[in-house]
């Protein structure tokens, strides 16, 4: 698996064998870095994949994911998949409905899907907040998980649980459970790059851990952009910008022979 693509057979293999490492990236330097970080798997838009995805990170098994609400119909959604596999996805991130997630599965499309709390569903689950707290909210969960397995999925994210039930529920389900924020207890940890980056100054969830500041170093970048171009205008103002380095030069000769024939020259006409 070190020098291959793993698939989804390899990833199965695992399960329950060591822990997998999971990171939500949004550009291709954070697919890059990702790739020689020796990060396994990989959330993306499925507007970075293709052949300059695959040049920056050719070995990480990577899940586009069909946005829920961007599609409709559960051909929508096959459509958007063989799209994202051909661009170089292994397998896709659905939210949808059990019919869309064993329609996708007839087809041979690896479908992970999502329990616990899920951003675009909260308001059934009481917003974002945690999920599984109770006995009978945790058996729901279970429910959902056995219904995705069921359904034909090989994979789920399972979002803010207490990691007792993540754990119970990836010991009994053939699933790869995939964990934001759910323990360790499950077949791998899920983080969004933006947070392991310290990419904002707003909110961090409980279960995202900051490991650079790059907010900071962007928002010195920012003061030196404004430097910069401040003294940019500056110099325009002021004469020093350009200087002769700056400019196209021309022989003395053509340049006394272009202003001796400049006003002499008839106008062009054109049809």
């Amino acid at each position: 698996m070190k020098h291959r693509r793993p698939t989804v057979a390899d990833l199965l293999s695992i399960k329950g064998k060591r822990q997998l490492t999971m990171l939500r990236v949004v550009t291709l330097e954070e697919a890059e870095a990702a790739e020689k970080a020796g990060i396994d798997l990989v959330s993306v838009p499925p507007a970075l994949l293709g052949h300059e995805f695959r040049e920056a990170a050719p070995t990480v098994f990577a899940f586009p994911g069909l946005e829920y609400g961007d599609f409709i119909t559960a051909e929508d959604y096959l459509r958007g998949a063989f799209q994202a596999m051909r661009a170089g996805g292994d397998a896709v991130y659905c939210a949808a409905g059990l019919s869309t997630v064993r329609r996708l599965r007839e087809e041979g499309i690896p479908v992970c899907g999502h329990v616990g709390l899920i951003p675009s569903k909260a308001t059934w689950t009481g917003g974002f907040r945690a999920v599984g707290k109770t006995a009978d909210s945790a058996l729901e969960i279970w429910r959902q998980v056995k219904a995705l397995e069921e359904a034909g999925a090989f994979a789920a994210e399972i979002e803010v649980v207490p990691g007792e039930i993540a754990g119970a529920i990836s010991q009994r389900t053939s699933l790869l459970m995939l964990s934001m924020g759910a323990g360790t207890g499950c077949d791998a940890q899920y983080l969004f790059a933006e947070d392991v980056l310290g990419q904002n100054r707003g909110h961090y969830p409980r279960h995202a851990k900051v490991y650079r500041d790059f907010a900071a170093e962007f928002e010195r970048l920012q003061q030196e952009r404004i430097s910069a171009f401040r003294e940019y205008a500056e110099d325009v103002r002021s004469g020093a910008y350009p200087e002769k380095v700056h400019l196209v030069g021309i022989v003395p000769a053509e340049l006394e022979e272009f202003l001796s024939r400049i006003d002499t020259e008839g106008p062009i006409h054109t049809n």
